[in-house]
């Protein structure tokens, strides 16, 4: 059996796949390692680009847009490897970029998932937003990075060079053994895009797996590949997302409480929007708790489902306060400001 399969989901991406394929084809050829692109159904040429291209590629074709989850469940069902590398398309991989990372999960079998640093592509200096030096959450289900906490990106200045169980690791770069991806159910596909890596990082801790980052390993990322950050759609994606998340996954004894003061955060931000006469996103914030409530019947069952399998819900990795409050009324910009204990 292959070890490693580095699995790049793509939907008309040709440009980025010109230009982020090399890197990934140096660094990653090894016998033990292949590369898949699964394709959305895409409609540009970038099927014919990778098979004229790379022929050693292996394409996998899906008949219509999956999403990211919907479209890494069926694609990785259709490969056979060890360990999964979902890689985003808008990656610039460095030499021996994997080697440092699969060591780490090889040195505990209870380590289910694993990160290399995520370093902005453009300015190589900067941690990227989407995962950085590992992924967090607070209490109230909102996530940030060691080098990002909302707006603010830190710069690498080697800072965060050590090995750390973390809450999440990103989906622009995501090792995860086959066995614990398929055991916990794969990503949820009613998350479609965003998020989604997160549910899944969380459904593994709580069945007492680790989630952790590799400081000696290194990526460079696009980001916001697919939607801008100032897209409503991103939004509504965020904000639905975070609820599926948070009622899937809370533990029992502060679900009630947590959700209740969540919708209330949810409530002030749509406010600010108003406020901002920012009617697009306000409208994104609406639909998203529409949304949410007429999915709470297929969330419970999930919620039940998760339950049954799950044996820790206390996890050291999860910021005990608010970090919105933190942020913006504490004026805690950085990871190391925050205190966990």
């Amino acid at each position: 059996m292959i070890e490693l399969s580095v699995v790049i989901l793509n939907w008309n991406g040709v440009t980025l796949l010109q230009r982020f394929l090399p890197s990934v084809v140096a660094f990653s050829s090894a016998p033990n390692i292949q590369i898949v692109v699964v394709d959305n159904c895409s409609t540009d040429e970038s099927v014919t680009f990778i098979t004229e291209n790379y022929p050693q590629i292996k394409i996998v074709q899906l008949d219509k847009n999956y999403g990211f989850a919907g479209g890494y469940n069926l694609g990785l069902a259709q490969v056979s490897s060890e360990y999964y590398v979902l890689l985003n398309s808008d990656v610039e991989v460095t030499e021996n970029w994997i080697e440092p990372v699969l060591t780490l999960m090889k040195s505990d079998k209870n380590i289910a998932c694993a990160m290399p640093k995520i370093i902005d592509f453009t300015t190589k200096t900067d941690f990227e937003y989407a995962g950085a030096a590992g992924g967090f959450i607070d209490k109230y289900g909102f996530p940030f990075c060691r080098g990002r906490i909302f707006f603010t990106i830190e710069t690498d200045q080697k800072q965060y060079d050590t090995d750390i169980d973390v809450f999440w690791a990103t989906g622009a770069a995501l090792f995860v053994k086959a066995d614990d991806y398929f055991g916990a159910g794969g990503l949820d596909e009613d998350f479609f895009a965003h998020m989604e890596e997160i549910d899944l990082c969380w459904r593994l801790k709580n069945r007492g797996k680790r989630i952790v980052y590799c400081n000696n390993a290194t990526v460079f990322h696009v980001g916001a590949g697919t939607l801008s950050k100032d897209n409503p759609r991103k939004t509504y994606l965020n904000f639905r997302n975070n609820l599926f998340l948070l009622y899937k996954n809370l533990n029992p004894e502060n679900f009630r409480n947590i959700m209740f003061r969540r919708k209330l955060i949810d409530g002030f931000a749509a406010v600010g929007f108003l406020l901002k006469a920012n009617f697009k996103d306000l409208k994104a914030v609406f639909k998203a708790h529409r949304h949410y409530y007429e999915a709470i019947p297929v969330l419970k069952k999930k919620r039940e489902l998760n339950l049954s399998f799950s044996t820790v819900f206390s996890h050291k990795e999860i910021y005990k306060s608010s970090i919105v409050f933190a942020y913006f009324f504490k004026k805690k910009r950085k990871f190391t400001d925050l205190d966990f204990s």
